[in-house]
């Protein structure tokens, strides 16, 4: 899922849904795993399967979660599906987790400067 033309999110701006499908990609254990171990490389469903102890159609619907998160793409050559990392896609959670983490500094800065400005007041 990438944004899509003609969505009715602001230019720049994230579709919420976009987000919410990286975010539910990256919080089971196993997914974020496949991720770090396709960041090295290509794989295919059963090198990465093979270390897991889930049945093979378990381990496919994690596939297809990180696949329709855009976090994943995959390529069929015969009878092999290969799978590898879309960092691009990676980088949405990164920048919105970026953006938060600058408000909370500016709030807290905020909250440190009230308290420094009450703290010189009691002084007085």
């Amino acid at each position: 899922m990438t944004p899509q033309a003609g969505s009715s999110e602001p230019p720049g701006q994230l579709s919420p849904a976009i987000i919410d499908e990286v975010f539910r990609a990256l919080s089971d254990p196993t997914r974020r795993d496949v991720l770090g171990r396709l960041s090295a490389h290509a794989a295919s469903v059963s090198d990465l399967a093979a270390t897991y102890d889930m049945a093979l159609p378990s381990f496919m619907e994690h596939l297809k979660v990180l696949e329709r998160s855009g976090l994943v793409r995959s390529h069929k050559a015969g009878r092999v599906r290969t799978y590898e990392l879309v960092p691009k896609q990676m980088r949405l959670a990164e920048n919105w987790l970026a953006r938060q983490r600058s408000l909370w500094e500016r709030r807290l800065d905020q909250l440190d400067s009230y308290l420094m400005k009450m703290k010189q007041e009691s002084k007085k």
